[in-house]
């Protein structure tokens, strides 16, 4: 079934405790606003872009792997693969399986070019789990990086001579041409706080809506049978791309020094921690606000509505965490992760929910 790879999304997230008690985070807020701030930017950059403390080598290793962050790669996937089914009764086991591994080999490029390009403009100079910094060579690093990059796009065009429909290719490689001009020269427009938009748009209209398509059919006998564009994957797409832009956006509430020192204008830059804890409310608040406008426009069914408003009690556990968090680096570096748990699990919603009203459940 289309939704049974997203099932192990959940597993990609690393055991994080959960966020800490209420009381603790009081004896923090008693302490005059003015002190906290300087406390922080006397705080080491690197410990801060850490978690603090001295870290094992397991744990930078597991945080250079990103593993978490694999998620982008199989939501997009396998919501769009739901949608076609949910369409057209259509799921390709061998397609779906392949266009994982590239999915999965281009999200591998997106992570290593970013910490490549981010050493050279010394983003990166106190980030211990930077692979630039573990591994000690960019070139290597770079190597591995446009490897990955290649064997990916090797697979996306596998897949699109197996779907036969051109919009696929088409759209597929606009979203990797996002990913391009977000982090590597002469573009680095992530550095203009133009990150989130570019993401946005990357995983979700364009490769959730990718991944719809390449879920057309070609044969001898009848040529190719194409899949219309369909509101189902167009609503599906837009709260892909919300989630996925949470991820980022909250990424960069602990690193908002080291962006200003060396010209990485981020949306948190530009408008402090503040504010940006204020637009993750709004955001979470948009996202399940757009679920229900979706549900009564009958672009998703019902089975999705439900599924997915299970979702709300973690959509409501990111915004009190970061409200609570935002101006403590140490403890904001979590708030990304908790981003990845709410993505995996509503993008499992969709698919679940897409897989069931085509068989006839809450449709």
């Amino acid at each position: 079934m289309p939704f049974a790879g997203i099932a192990l999304a959940p597993l990609l997230v690393s055991p994080l405790a959960p966020p800490s008690p209420r009381g603790s985070v009081a004896a923090v807020s008693a302490e005059p606003a003015r002190r906290r701030r300087t406390l922080r930017r006397v705080r080491c950059p690197a410990a801060a872009a850490s978690g603090g403390g001295e870290l094992s080598r397991a744990t930078l290793l597991w945080r250079a792997a990103k593993l978490p962050i694999y998620s982008v790669a199989l939501v997009p996937l396998t919501v769009g693969t739901a949608a076609a089914y949910n369409h057209a009764g259509l799921f390709f086991a061998r397609r779906y399986s392949g266009l994982l591994a590239a999915a999965v080999l281009v999200i591998t490029w997106l992570n290593l070019s970013n910490d490549v390009y981010d050493s050279d403009t010394g983003a990166d100079k106190n980030k211990k789990e930077s692979v630039v910094n573990i591994v000690g060579s960019r070139a290597l690093t770079q190597y591995a990086a446009n490897l990955s990059l290649l064997l990916g796009i090797g697979g996306l065009f596998w897949a699109f001579a197996e779907a036969g429909d051109v919009r696929f290719i088409v759209l597929v490689l606009c979203a990797i041409l996002c990913g391009y001009v977000y982090q590597c020269p002469p573009f680095r427009l992530s550095y203009r706080g133009l990150g989130e938009p570019l993401c946005f748009a990357a995983f979700g209209p364009l490769a959730t809506s990718a991944f719809y398509f390449s879920n057309s059919s070609r044969s001898i006998s009848s040529g190719a049978v194409l899949l219309p564009l369909s509101k189902t994957v167009v609503a599906s797409s837009i709260l892909v791309g919300l989630t996925t832009t949470l991820i980022l956006f909250c990424s960069h509430f602990h690193q908002i020094d080291g962006d200003r020192a060396v010209g990485k204008m981020s949306p948190l830059v530009r408008i402090g921690t503040k504010t940006g804890a204020t637009l993750v409310t709004v955001g979470i608040g948009a996202l399940y606000t757009l679920l229900t406008a979706f549900g009564i426009s009958r672009c998703l069914p019902p089975s999705c509505i439900v599924l997915g408003a299970m979702t709300l009690p973690l959509g409501k556990w990111v915004v009190d965490y970061v409200q609570r968090n935002h101006d403590d680096d140490t403890k904001i570096f979590m708030a990304k992760y908790y981003c990845v748990r709410l993505h995996a699990l509503l993008g499992m919603a969709l698919a679940s929910g897409l897989v069931l009203a085509r068989n006839g459940v809450l449709a």
